[in-house]
């Protein structure tokens, strides 16, 4: 049993942009409109808010030294009749990803080499399927800003922040900036009014039969990592109601060594074929700390 490859599409971004969270959905803006935004009733512009959002989560300097991460974790899900589905994500800079999931002793891989991107998928044959990455999934990919996510130096990166407004998030006040990348990209990103955390972003999806979709994703359970704030918990879901997927981040390694190959097409020289949950996690064990 495996969770259907748009819902592993889903989960793999959600956890890529937990590190620094956020996610692009369509629109348009360029890089030099203002970040100062319009003042809030609180009396902070856009550039304040993530001000105080690059020091709750520890520090511009101090993300700026992550070079690499690896995160060691669960997935829970009530798509699939198997409880818990380990998973492990590989991060590198500027944009290389790598996240592998397991079902039923199966491992589903997406990777992405910063240029391209592939799924490799179990059959019932036995045999792996390895398919490109779609249209939207490469840019999907394309614009992730990884490791930090885009509020950390989105000025460095070319990316405008806007204020606007403050809305409710599950009863904790919260403001809505709107994030756009240099592509154009545009999406929704809330802070905490209180903690100045990110606990939400929407992200559009697309079936494979075209339909769209708007998915709520939140961050929960932040923990200290060597004085970075980061999510151990990170919840998915289409809407009020709906069954939820849940990423739950056991361990979390800062800089372990990761070289480009574990980031190229499966399959590639014979080096980087899916590989198992057990290994994965030992060489994060012998590198990782708890993310609590």
């Amino acid at each position: 049993m495996k969770l259907p490859s748009n819902q592993i599409a889903v989960l793999a971004f959600a956890a890529c942009m937990a590190a620094g969270p956020s996610a692009p959905v369509l629109a348009q803006g360029t890089a030099q409109e203002s970040a100062a935004g319009q003042g809030s009733e609180h009396g902070l512009s856009a550039a304040q808010i993530v001000e105080k959002n690059e020091a709750a989560r520890g520090g511009v300097d101090a993300w700026r030294k992550i070079q690499t991460m690896v995160w060691v974790g669960h997935v829970e899900s009530a798509n699939v009749a198997v409880s818990t589905l380990p998973f492990v994500l590989e991060l590198k800079r500027p944009n290389k990803t790598r996240f592998e999931i397991t079902a039923l002793n199966q491992v589903a891989v997406r990777v992405y080499d910063g240029t391209n991107g592939w799924k490799l998928r179990p059959t019932r044959g036995g045999k792996p399927d390895l398919q490109a990455y779609t249209p939207d999934e490469q840019k999907f990919a394309h614009e992730e800003q990884v490791i930090d996510g885009p509020l950390i130096d989105y000025q460095a990166k070319g990316i405008a922040v806007s204020l606007d407004g403050l809305d409710e998030v599950e009863g904790n006040k919260a403001y809505r900036l709107r994030v756009k990348l240099p592509s154009g990209a545009s999406h929704h990103v809330w802070i905490d009014a209180r903690t100045f955390l990110d606990i939400k972003y929407d992200r559009e999806t697309r079936s494979v039969i075209g339909q769209t979709a708007t998915i709520s994703v939140f961050y929960r359970n932040y923990q200290n990592v060597e004085g970075l704030q980061i999510p151990a918990t990170i919840e998915t879901g289409l809407g009020t109601g709906q069954p939820k997927n849940r990423l739950v981040i056991e361990k979390i390694a800062l800089n372990p060594p990761l070289e480009d190959w574990r980031f190229a097409k499966p399959g590639t020289q014979g080096r980087n074929e899916a590989v198992s949950i057990g290994g994965a996690s030992q060489a994060t064990r012998e590198t990782g700390r708890p993310a609590r």
